[in-house]
Formats: structure tokens, C-alpha cells, sequence
């Protein structure tokens, strides 16, 4: 009996010492939507939402078994409904996007990591990254769907990206984007005047990078 609960209370540490801290969680989920936001053109709205559904499927992930388990089926299902058609299809033609945990030798790997330099960021944080905590996959499959985000009104702009971390260039001449790493900020071409209103900057950001920065 006594081995039997010893047993049960290894597998039960064993599970925590997989799971991800909400931290490390929030730190990836930030640096994944970061780039979502960059190559699919994402609204501020968007953005915000996109960062919940991120850190939602990673809090939830305890192990090998739920990488690509129902956490990750209900992150596919609120990203149809936060996600334009072209901006679904793009992000499920990017592996680094669409499969963004890999459960290596007992470790989390992170795709994204693959194409973009850590410490790399082209937008301000969203709002939510400080006031929310996680739990809304847990909540009706409907949450997102009655959920009103704004979504961009232009059709889709082929990105392409470089592999030396640089803003990558669009199609459209007035777009532009603001890099920046560990806060030296870098301009990119064009004059920002019609994505950049598109992705609706808000008042509530902490700093001037990127689409989302700046106060009205």
C-alpha cells in the first residue's frame, strides 16, 4: 500500500515538473503572438485575443500527450473564430505557428525559435499581458465566437520573411513596421499610413514599439 502511494506521488510530481509555469508560459505566449501578429497582420484587437489563446493552450500543457491533444484542438477552434480566412490559412500553412510546442527528451522546444531570434519583438505588449491569468479555453467553445474583435478590412499582403531577423518587407509600400530588440528600436520601410491604422493602436499600451505602441 505504502509503495502504491509512493508511486501515485511520483507521477503526480513528475506531472508538475512538466507543466509549464505560468511565467515561462506568459513569456512564450508573448513572444509567439508577437510574431502572429507581425506576419499575419493582426488588429489590436486581434492581438490581444490571439495572446490569451496562446497562453491558455500552453498553462495547459502537462506533457508529451497534450502538445497535440484537445488543448491544442480548442486552440485551433477559437483561432478560426478570432482569425480572418487568409489569416487562418496562413497560420495554418506555418508550422512554427500551427505546431508551436515540441515535446523534445523530456523538454518543451518552441518552433518559433526556429525562424525568429529570442529577445526579438516588433510590437508593444498587448494590454492583456498584465491583467490576464488564463482560463478562458476552459470556458464554453462559444467564448470567441460571441466575442466581438475587430479584424483587418484588406486583403491578404504576402509577407516574406528574412532568416537574419530583420523587419521582413510587404507588397504594400505604406506599410511599415517598428523592430525592436531589447529596446533599440529600428524603422522599416514606408510611412505606416494604412495598416498601421488598420491595427488601431490603443491608448492602453506601455511603449511606442511596433503596431500597437504609442498614446492618442
Amino acid at each position: 500500500m505504502k509503495k502504491m502511494m509512493f508511486l501515485a506521488v511520483m507521477m503526480v510530481m513528475t506531472v508538475s515538473a512538466n507543466a509549464m509555469s505560468y511565467n515561462a508560459a506568459k513569456n512564450e505566449a508573448l513572444f509567439l503572438s508577437d510574431k502572429m501578429a507581425y506576419e499575419l497582420n493582426l488588429t489590436a484587437a486581434q492581438y490581444e485575443a490571439v495572446y490569451e489563446i496562446n497562453l491558455d493552450y500552453l498553462m495547459s500543457l502537462n506533457g508529451h500527450a497534450d502538445v497535440f491533444g484537445i488543448w491544442w484542438d480548442r486552440r485551433n477552434a477559437d483561432l478560426r473564430f478570432v482569425l480572418n480566412s487568409w489569416q487562418f490559412d496562413r497560420y495554418m500553412s506555418l508550422a512554427y505557428f500551427y505546431r508551436p510546442v515540441v515535446w523534445t527528451a523530456g523538454n518543451w522546444t518552441f518552433a518559433v525559435y526556429s525562424r525568429y531570434a529570442r529577445g526579438h519583438f516588433y510590437n508593444a505588449h498587448p494590454r492583456v499581458f498584465v491583467t490576464y491569468k488564463g482560463g478562458n479555453n476552459r470556458r464554453d467553445v462559444r467564448f470567441y465566437a460571441d466575442r466581438h474583435v475587430n479584424k483587418p478590412v484588406v486583403h491578404h499582403n504576402t509577407t516574406k520573411v528574412v532568416h537574419n531577423n530583420k523587419p521582413a518587407v510587404h507588397n504594400n509600400t505604406t506599410w511599415r513596421s517598428n523592430g525592436h530588440s531589447n529596446g533599440n528600436v529600428s524603422n522599416g520601410r514606408g510611412n505606416g499610413t494604412n495598416n498601421r491604422h488598420i491595427a488601431q493602436a490603443t491608448s492602453t499600451n506601455r511603449n511606442s514599439a511596433g503596431h500597437f505602441g504609442g498614446r492618442k
